[in-house]
This record gives C-alpha cells, sequence and structure tokens, in this order.
C-alpha cells in the first residue's frame, strides 16, 4: 500500500481498528503524495485524515461500488486509454460468452436466472437457514460442442453469434480403474488421467466485446442503472461527492499509477457480504489494479492470526489450505469421488490430488496407504452448515450435547440472549480463556439470571474452565493480513495452571488416541492411526506437555515419508502417490529444512531500494508477496511502465524476475500457447495470471463459486427502513434466516424501529472485551458503553448527550449513554430523511467495566456464501431512558 498514489479505505475504520497497518497509507500520503479517499456512514479519525471523506448510508456499499463501475466503464479515459483495454480483454473473462440461457436481474427486475424455492428454516439437521437457493447452471460459460471445432480448439464467436451449448456439456466420464492381474480393481487410479479427463470444451470468445453475451457487455447493461443520481437516491453521499470519488480513483489507475482498496468487517458483515468484496474486485479488474505494485484489495483482518485460522483453517467447510472439506451431501463417497467433484482440471488447482493426499499422509501417516484410499473413510465428513449461528440453531432446539469454546464468547455474541438460551441446553461447556468471561459465567450473571427470568437451579449445563496463556507466554507463528507468516517467540512463563491453546489440542488428542486405542470398531479406526507425536525437545517443556511448535510447523510444511529429516521445500515438491506429506500445501516452503525458519526472518530491504522485503518473514505462496503479480507485466511479459515495474521476462535468461516471486510458472514465456485438451498450466496460455482459475483469468462474471449471484446487486439489508431504490427485489432472494421465537425480524419500514444501527470496534477495546475489559487502563480510557447520535436525532428525541438511552430492536432492548455528535448524519434516501446510529459492541456483563451486551440487538441472518451476519446495517428504536 506504500506503492499505492491513493488508496480507498470503505468498509473501515483503518486508523482505529488497524493502526499498525495504517502507517503505511499514511507513509504514502505523505511521502509520495498518495490520495487517502474514506467511504464510510461514520467520519472517524480514518475519515479525519483523509482527502476526501464519502458519507453514505450503512449497508448501501454496492450501490456506491457499481456507480463507480458504472462511471469508469462509460468513461472517456477508459474507453481510450489502451491500458485498459488490454488489460480487461487479455487478463479478464471480459470476452467470454455466457449461456444463453442467462437472465440478468436486468431481465428479472432484482433476481438471477436459476431461483428455486427452499424449505430452510430449523426443521431438521442440518440447519442451514436458506430462505431460497439458486441452481447456477445457467450461469455458465458458452462452450463449443465436442468435434464441433476440435475438442480444446481455440473457439471464437462473432458478435452477435452463440450458437452454442452452455454449461458443463463435453465434459468426458472419468476412466475405468485398470484392472489388477487378479481382476481386482484399484482403490485409486493414478490422478493424473482422472483429472485430464474432466477438461471442458473452450470457452466462446469476443476479443472486440460487442457480442451482448459477452461478460464485458453484461457488466455494462448490469451497472447501466448505477447512475450518479441513483447512488445519490440510494446511498445518501451526494452527487458531486460520489463524482470525486470516482474521478480520483480513476485518475489514479492506469499504466503509470495504482490504487489499492482496504476493507474490513463493515463489507463482511452483510447478507451480501461477499458480493460486496466482488464488486470492489470486479471494479480493480477493470481499472487494472490486481497484481500489480501499489493495487489490490487488502482484507483487513481484526485479529492477529485470523488469516491463518483460514488458511489452516478453524471454519467448518475447509480443512486446509483451500481444500472443500469432505460432504456427505456431495459425491464424496470415495477419494476418487471427491477429486472428481472438487478438482478445477485446468489452471495450478489441477494440482489439488498432490495436495489432498500429502494432507491425508500428514493426518494418518504410515496408515494411509493407497490400497485404503490413503485413509479417506477415515476422514470426518460435515452435513452441512456448521458455522457459528447453525451450530447455535442447533444448540436451541436441543440438538448439541458439548460444547469446547477456546477464545470465543458467544454469550456476548450475534443475537446474544438467544445464544445463551443454547448454552442453558448443553449438558456440557468447556470455556478455555484469560479470564472468567460472560460465556463462563452465563448461568451465573447472566441479565435473564439477574433479573429472575432465568433460575440457576433449572440449568443442567456442566461448565468447566480451563485457564489460557497470554500471547507472550507461548511460541509459535502468526499470519497477518498481507499472508506473511511470522514466528514469535515466548517471552514470559504463564502463571499458575494457564496452558496453551497448543497443549490443550494435544492433551485432549493425546487422550481421545488412550481411549480408542483398544477399540475394534471400523469407525474408530481414523483415531487409532491418527498421526500424534510432538513432543517438545525441551525437557522442561516436554514434561508441562507443551507440544513442539517446530515439529507441528514441520508437519505443515510437509516432508519426504521416506525419509522424513528432508523437508518439502515448497509445494512443488508434492506428489500424489504417497511419497510427500504436507499438513497444508500452501505454507509448504516455510520450513525447509532443520535450522532453516524462514518465517524468523527479520531483514527489510534497504532504504530506497525497490522490493517486496522478501526476507522478512515468508508469505505463501512461496513467499509471494503481490498476488498474481504476472499482471504486473504486459502480454508480452514487459512492465506496464517503468514506475509500476515488479516483474517480468527475462528473454535472456528465459524465465519471469523481479522485485518480488513470481507468482507463476518461472520457465513458461509470455507466448506460450494453450495446449488443446490438456490440463493443468498446459491448458492456459503464457498471458494467463489468475492461475487458480481455470481459464487463468480474472473473472468479472463469477460463473461458479459463488451461491447468490454471478454478479454483484444492490439488495437492501433484511432490517431496513427503505425500499429498494433500484429493484422490485427488496433484499437478497437467498439470504439465512435460522427462524426461532427469539429471532424475529422487522418488517420493511416497520414504524417502531425507524432508525439504522451499526456496530463498530474501538482503539481501546477489543472484540467483546475478553482481552480488554480486564485491563484497568483501558477501562480507564474507554470506561462504559455508549450510543453515537447526531445532534438532529438528539434534537428530535430530546436527548442530550450523556442522558441514558434505551436502545431497541425486535429481539430486545438495552441502555447506553448518549453520546451526541456531528460524527453521526442524517442522509435523505430517496426522499427520506434516515437517522442512523452507532455503538461499539465491546461490553458483557463480566469484567472491570461492565456494560450491556450490543450484540443482543442483533439477528441470526446471513450472507448465503460464508454465514456472516448482518451486524453492520439492522434497525432500531431510541429513546431517552
Amino acid at each position: 500500500m506504500y506503492d499505492s498514489d491513493c488508496v480507498v479505505v470503505m468498509g473501515s475504520n483503518m486508523a482505529e481498528n488497524h493502526p499498525v497497518a495504517f502507517r503505511w497509507p499514511m507513509k504514502a500520503k505523505v511521502e509520495h503524495g498518495a490520495k487517502i479517499i474514506h467511504i464510510d456512514p461514520r467520519f472517524t479519525r480514518t475519515s479525519a485524515v483523509a482527502d476526501i471523506y464519502a458519507p453514505v448510508r450503512a449497508g448501501s456499499d454496492i450501490a456506491f461500488l457499481g456507480g463507480v463501475i458504472n462511471y469508469v466503464v462509460n468513461s472517456e479515459k477508459w474507453n481510450k486509454d489502451p491500458f485498459f483495454k488490454s488489460f480487461v480483454v487479455n487478463y479478464t473473462n471480459a470476452a467470454t460468452i455466457i449461456s444463453e440461457d442467462f437472465k440478468d436481474t436486468e431481465d428479472l427486475d432484482g433476481v438471477f436466472s436459476g431461483l428455486m424455492q427452499s424449505k430452510g428454516g430449523v426443521a431438521e439437521w442440518p440447519f442451514n437457514g436458506f430462505i431460497n437457493q439458486y441452481d447456477g447452471a445457467s450461469w455458465q460459460y458458452a462452450r463449443t460442442k465436442v468435434g464441433a471445432q476440435g475438442e480444446g480448439a481455440a473457439a471464437t464467436a462473432k458478435s452477435g453469434e452463440t450458437k452454442v451449448s452452455s454449461g458443463p456439456d463435453g465434459t468426458k466420464a472419468p476412466p475405468t480403474p485398470a484392472a489388477k492381474p487378479d481382476g481386482k480393481s484399484e482403490e485409486v487410479p493414478s490422478f493424473v488421467p482422472l483429472v485430464a479427463s474432466l477438461v471442458k470444451p473452450p470457452a466462446l470468445r469476443d476479443e472486440t466485446l460487442q457480442n451482448p453475451r459477452c461478460v464485458f457487455q453484461i457488466v455494462k447493461k448490469h451497472f447501466s442503472r448505477y447512475t450518479p443520481e441513483m447512488v445519490e437516491k440510494t446511498t445518501g453521499c451526494p452527487k458531486e461527492m460520489f463524482l470525486k470519488v470516482a474521478e480520483t480513483i480513476l485518475a489514479n489507475s492506469g499504466a503509470e499509477r495504482t490504487t489499492s482498496f482496504a476493507y474490513a468487517v463493515a463489507w463482511t458483515q452483510h447478507t451480501y457480504g461477499v458480493q460486496i468484496i466482488g464488486a470492489c474486485a470486479l471494479l480493480q479488474l477493470l481499472l487494472g489494479n490486481i497484481g500489480r505494485p501499489g493495487a489490490g484489495v487488502m482484507a483487513l483482518r481484526g485479529h492477529a492470526s485470523i488469516q491463518g485460522s483460514t488458511d489452516i483453517p478453524t471454519l467448518y467447510h475447509s480443512i486446509q489450505g483451500y481444500l472443500a472439506a469432505p460432504t456427505a451431501l456431495k459425491k464424496h463417497d470415495t477419494l476418487k469421488d471427491y477429486i472428481t467433484a472438487e478438482t478445477i482440471p485446468t489452471g495450478y488447482w489441477a494440482n489439488m490430488p498432490k495436495f489432498m493426499v500429502s494432507y491425508l499422509k500428514s493426518v494418518y501417516g504410515d496408515a494411509a496407504t493407497k490400497d485404503n484410499q490413503y485413509g479417506y473413510d477415515w476422514h470426518p465428513k460435515i452435513l452441512g452448515d456448521h458455522s457459528h449461528m447453525a451450530m447455535f440453531a442447533a444448540m436451541n432446539a436441543g440438538k448439541v450435547k458439548g460444547m469446547i469454546c477456546v477464545g470465543q464468547n458467544p454469550a456476548t455474541s450475534l443475537n446474544a440472549k438467544l445464544e445463551r438460551s443454547g448454552l442453558r441446553k448443553l449438558e456440557w461447556l468447556d470455556v478455555k480463556d484469560n479470564w472468567i468471561t460472560e460465556t463462563a459465567n452465563f448461568w451465573k450473571t447472566a441479565p435473564e439470571v439477574k433479573n429472575g427470568e432465568v433460575k440457576t437451579a433449572d440449568i443442567k449445563t456442566e461448565v468447566f474452565y480451563l485457564p489460557a496463556t497470554q500471547v507472550a507466554e507461548l511460541e509459535g507463528t502468526f499470519t497477518n493480513t498481507q499472508r506473511l507468516l511470522q514466528f514469535h517467540h515466548k517471552a514470559a512463563e504463564a502463571p499458575g495452571d494457564c496452558r496453551s491453546d497448543t497443549w490443550f489440542s494435544y492433551e485432549l488428542g493425546k487422550r481421545l488416541k488412550k481411549l480408542y486405542a483398544n477399540s475394534t470398531l471400523p469407525r474408530d479406526e481414523g483415531w487409532k492411526n491418527v498421526v500424534w507425536d510432538y513432543e517438545h525437545e525441551d525437557e522442561a517443556e516436554r514434561k508441562k506437555g507443551e507440544p513442539s511448535a517446530l515439529k507441528i510447523l514441520k508437519e505443515i510444511n510437509g516432508f519426504f515419508t521416506e525419509d522424513p529429516a528432508r523437508h518439502c521445500v515448497g509445494f512443488g515438491d508434492l506428489k500424489e502417490d504417497g511419497s510427500t506429506t504436507c499438513g497444508s500445501w500452501i505454507y509448504s516452503g516455510v520450513y525447509p529444512a532443520v535450522g532453516k525458519l524462514l518465517a524468523d526472518r527479520r531483514t527489510p530491504d534497504p532504504p530506497g531500494k525497490p522490493g517486496a522485503h522478501l526476507e522478512w518473514g515468508w508469505a505463501w505462496p512461496a513467499n509471494r508477496r503481490v498476488m498474481y503479480n504476472r499482471a504486473s507485466a504486459d502480454p508480452a511479459g514487459k512492465p506496464w511502465s517503468e514506475k509500476k515495474k515488479w516483474v517480468w521476462w527475462d528473454a535472456e535468461a528465459k524465465k519471469w524476475v523481479g522485485y518480488d516471486v513470481p507468482d507463476y510458472i518461472a520457465a513458461k514465456p509470455p507466448n506460450d500457447k494453450a495446449k488443446p485438451g490438456a490440463a493443468g498450466m498446459d491448458a492456459l496460455p503464457g498471458t494467463a495470471p489468475f492461475i487458480m482459475r481455470p481459464d487463468g483469468l480474472g473473472w468479472l462474471f463469477v460463473p461458479a463459486g459463488l451461491v447468490d449471484g454471478p454478479l454483484p446487486t444492490h439488495y437492501e439489508p433484511v432490517e431496513s427502513p427503505v425500499t429498494n431504490p433500484l429493484y422490485k427485489q427488496q433484499t437478497s432472494p437467498v439470504y439465512k434466516h435460522w427462524k426461532d421465537a427469539g429471532n424475529v425480524l422487522a418488517k420493511l419500514g416497520d414504524p417502531k424501529f425507524p432508525y439504522v444501527l451499526t456496530t463498530y470496534r474501538l482503539t481501546e477495546h477489543y472484540l467483546a472485551g475478553g482481552m480488554s475489559r480486564w485491563l484497568p487502563w483501558l477501562t480507564e480510557l474507554q470506561p462504559e458503553l455508549f450510543v453515537e447520535i447526531s445532534p438532529e436525532l438528539a434534537q428530535q428525541k430530546g436527548i442530550k448527550n450523556l442522558d441514558w438511552c434505551k436502545i431497541s430492536s425486535p429481539r430486545t432492548q438495552i441502555r447506553a449513554k448518549a453520546l451526541v455528535t456531528r460524527r453521526m448524519r442524517p442522509f435523505t434516501i430517496d426522499g427520506k430523511v434516515i437517522h442512523q446510529v452507532g455503538m461499539p459492541w465491546h461490553w458483557g456483563y463480566e469484567g472491570l467495566s461492565k456494560g450491556d451486551v450490543v450484540n443482543e440487538l442483533t439477528s441470526l441472518i446471513a450472507d448465503p456464501n460464508v454465514s456472516m451476519h448482518e451486524g453492520k446495517a439492522f434497525v432500531c428504536n431510541v429513546e431517552k431512558a
């Protein structure tokens, strides 16, 4: 971001919530005049240092970004500058033709083709919550028929001609496993022919971008209604301010200049959060701001290793390195079925069988063999949505027996009163945390217990508390927001019985293995065979039961099964034949040899030298700092400009070189042609930077992977005081809602809840307060809960600064002190004045500083892709208390 000419912060208060990261945009501003733009419902400290502050109504981000997209594609600069045309035609799917069956929101008044009715709700497990679902078959690329132009041959469509079949037609059936001499089939055939059999016929393209069914024309038509006037009508941002933002972004994009975006949970916490991020990615692709220095989209993570916990995940639907978790809902019966269903046969994901087999070898070691599918049958399968809200919906319905709660505080979480109701229905609860949190004491000090609504004697849940170490009391790695792994060393001994999370997981695993050791049940073979030997090298640590962080990191990095002392030096070493083990393919290379821990490096580049600080820590994948950086060079492999030079093709050395590790096949030249019918990287030409996509292109239009539509579309939050100004469809047609008497929603424009409420964090406190409200210094700085309201709303309601207020939603009501401030402002939306209020959500009923739980006001509704809640835009009422 230091290399940016413009930084747009939207969906984040970066200065206050990510102050260490924010030093880089500030250095860019101070040292070479970069512009900072802040787009947000509140005027914050980020706004105070921004060159442009654009106020928007909470939840209207897609309308704003859609307006910028419409502005860009209709601008003179974008249409005349050859850089944009070259980038978009060669590096995105703008020229790709979409199926004739596809219907856009323009055709269906706010929904896409393929919308189906869904039972959803909380009737039976899994509690997926869908109100409806899409069948995305009509969103696919139009492809040549097998034999029409030769399998895998280059396909071209003239303007207006789309006489092709669509979707996965023409895909060949996987081969039958080869027979052994005894007539029996191999359990696991070589995956190379299997992957090759999955290759689809080529998609049709129109590089003139004139075909009405090419992606560019669909995108242009889709966003045509997002005019500056409509942006003002929907977001409340004045037209002149919107145009200033759009002009500044466009002026700072091109061969010589780059713009970057930064976002955080104010983009994700919506029922269309994934689509907000997609709108930004679409815009950045149109502007050539991906894969280049000072460009891209930065997801600002809210915790020290949240990135790490998605890479090697605590997520239910992913096992490691973004491989899908085996599921009972798909044909995943065998390893071959899983590979067939989940492998993308063209591009770098064609290597997925190597990653999966190496992962299974990591889990089950020598017991994982070709004859038993490398232990695949032992691996657990998911049943549906096992995310936080689905889990608590199930818990409240009495479907969950016990919960291990580590570093989380659900008693103050989403629709917290309902979640505490779920906790009361558990047989047992284990809380491992630094302090006796609200979750640990929900049976004793929760509001419903204190007011007599619930009696402690009636709560059957047995609660265990295990004291946890602080971060400085253990060693290991962090993976930060830019995918950078850094090793941290133990600085102090933990007091008393406090134990690390690694100790807990390791000790629990050892005890479970002991319990299963004598079982003869087939279902228990997995636990009996799981690899679980990470004893610490230091005798004192070993006596305490603390596992070795280095041995665990070696398991993650990978090694050769015939020579365990030989570490993998990168994911290029991984094999599908069981000869390598690797806990997470994207981390392979971080620990390539004993004594060579790359995450522990701390050597910055010399001042003034262009570079990516490659000797500081280690970034996945393969220490590449700018992802997809092949896009920093033009199709011929030359830098787009000297100023933005990053990675380029060295014709003499016959390889990609640069200031960064090239995110590409090192010796694949720019003039390399795609090989007809091939799998893997041979299927892509040397001009395709986005190697994890099956066509090697950045997707403006998303034909697969999202469940709520191929293009971002403005919908209102599920609870909104206004009618959608853009479409007849009010909300996302496929959001999730876990229906329960304690999870009711306000109807559109409900006069009992006329105001928009958004939540946020403060610098002085952290999340639900479990790491901050027990510290006297921080509680002095921010001693109590407050609600920010505008002077206009305060006058209307007769509320003065520091008055007690009652804030209510359809779920419950809470109290807070009024903070009357011009940081909040009313908006005029479609001719109607809409007031917004803001509340931090750090408080609860334990700790040195206590306050009402703001999340009690929220509901269990979610984005359909990732089950993220809508905590940044819902309705409330505010009254003097």
